[in-house]
C-alpha cells in the first residue's frame, strides 16, 4: 500500500488532508484552502449588505467569526465543496431523498467524504479495492465491498454526514496499479492517538528499566549477581550427581555382598541386618572362589577323560586370568569379581523371572 498517497492529521487540518487524500496527491494547502473562505465570507457580506449596511442583522453579521474557517484549521462544507468545484466534482449528500430514489449501490460509486462535527476524511475505491483513508489512522485501511455499505450504515448511526462525490477524479498512480493487482492487508491501522500511547508505554518501561539498573549500582552489579547465581545452581546440581553416583555404589556393594553369601554356600544361613567383618568377608569369598576352581578342574577332567593335563589358572566371571587365590589375589581384586559375579547372577535371575 506504499503507493497510496495517505496524509496523517496535523493540528486541526482534517479538511486539507481530506481533500488531498481524495485526490491523492498534495493538491491543497492551508493557504489556498484559507483564500477559499475569505472568498466566500465576502460574498456572504456582499449579501447581507444589500439589506443595508445600517441594518441591525448587518452589523451583528459582522461581529460574528467566520462561519468557513477558523484559527484552528477547521473549513466549512461550503470550503471543501468549492474546492472540488475546481476539479469539476460535486457533492450530494448520501442520505437525501433524491440520491436515495436512485438506489445506487454504494460499491458502485468512486468515493466517499464524511464528516462529524469538525472532522472530516475520505472513503475512496482505488482499482477494484475500497479504502478508508482517515487522516487518524496510521495508514490506509482495506475495506471489502460487503463491508462497506455497512461501514458507512454504522457512520450514520454514530452521527456522521455522509456524501457521495461525483464526477471525474484526476489520474494517480495507485488507481493505476491497483487495477492490475488486489492487496490484502494482514493488520489493521491504529488510531494515531493509540499508537502514541504504546510508544508513550514503552518509553515508560524502558526508563523504570534504566533507573532499576541504576539503583542497583550499574549493569556490571546485575551481571556479576546473575554469575553468582549460576555458579552456585552449577555446584548445586554437582553435589546433588555425587550424592546419588555414592547411593548407586552403596546399592551395588550390598547387591554384591548379598550375591556372594548366597552363592558362596547354601549351608550358611544369611541374616538380615547383620553386620560382617572385613576379615569374614575375606574368608567367605576365599571359600567361594576355591570351590569354583574345584568345579572347574572337576568339569575338565570330566570332559577330557583320563588324560592329565597341567591345570590352567582359574578365570573370574569377567574372563580375566585369576592368580593363585590362596596367596596372590588382593582383597580389592576379590570385591571386583565378586561385584561383577553378583551383578551377573542379578541380571540372570531377573531374566528368568520375566520368562516366567
Amino acid at each position: 500500500m506504499e503507493s497510496i498517497f495517505h496524509e496523517k492529521q496535523e493540528g486541526s487540518l482534517c479538511a486539507q488532508h481530506c481533500l488531498n487524500n481524495l485526490l491523492q496527491g498534495e493538491y491543497f494547502s492551508p493557504v489556498e484552502l484559507s483564500s477559499i473562505a475569505h472568498q466566500l465570507d465576502e460574498e456572504e457580506r456582499m449579501r447581507m449588505a444589500e439589506g443595508g449596511v445600517t441594518s441591525e442583522d448587518y452589523r451583528t453579521f459582522l461581529q460574528q467569526p467566520s462561519g468557513n474557517m477558523d484559527d484552528s484549521g477547521f473549513f466549512s462544507i461550503q470550503v471543501i465543496s468549492n474546492a472540488l468545484k475546481v476539479w469539476g466534482l460535486e457533492l450530494i449528500l448520501f442520505n437525501s431523498p433524491e440520491y436515495q430514489r436512485l438506489r445506487i449501490d454504494p460499491i458502485n460509486e468512486r468515493s466517499f467524504i464524511c464528516n462529524y462535527k469538525e472532522h472530516w476524511f475520505t472513503v475512496r475505491k482505488l482499482g477494484k479495492q475500497w479504502f478508508n483513508l482517515n487522516s487518524l489512522l496510521t495508514g490506509p485501511e482495506l475495506i471489502s465491498d460487503t463491508y462497506l455499505a455497512l461501514f458507512l450504515a454504522q457512520l450514520q448511526q454514530e452521527g456522521y454526514s455522509i456524501f457521495v462525490v461525483k464526477g471525474d477524479l484526476p489520474d494517480c498512480e495507485a488507481d493505476q496499479l491497483l487495477q492490475m493487482i488486489r492487496v490484502q492487508q494482514m493488520q489493521r491501522p491504529k488510531l494515531i492517538g493509540e499508537e502514541l500511547a504504546q510508544l508513550k508505554d514503552q518509553r515508560v518501561q524502558k526508563t523504570d528499566l534504566e533507573r532499576v539498573l541504576e539503583g542497583s549500582d550499574g549493569p556490571g552489579m546485575v551481571d556479576e549477581d546473575e554469575e553468582d547465581l549460576q555458579r552456585a545452581l552449577a555446584l548445586s546440581r554437582h553435589e546433588i550427581d555425587l550424592e546419588d553416583e555414592e547411593a548407586d555404589l552403596r546399592r551395588a556393594i550390598q547387591l554384591s555382598m548379598q550375591g556372594s553369601l548366597r552363592n558362596a554356600s547354601h549351608d550358611t544361613a544369611q541374616t538380615s541386618g547383620t553386620n560382617l567383618s572385613s576379615e569374614e568377608l575375606r574368608k567367605r569369598r576365599e571359600a567361594y572362589f576355591e570351590k569354583q576352581q574345584q568345579q572347574q578342574q572337576q568339569q575338565e577332567t570330566d570332559v577330557q577323560g583320563p588324560v592329565s593335563l597341567a591345570p590352567e589358572k582359574p578365570t573370574t566371571s569377567s574372563g580375566a586370568p585369576g592368580s593363585d587365590f590362596g596367596d596372590a589375589m588382593s582383597e580389592e581384586d576379590m570385591l571386583q569379581a565378586a561385584v561383577t559375579m553378583s551383578l551377573e547372577t542379578v541380571r540372570n535371575n531377573l531374566k528368568t523371572e520375566g520368562e516366567k
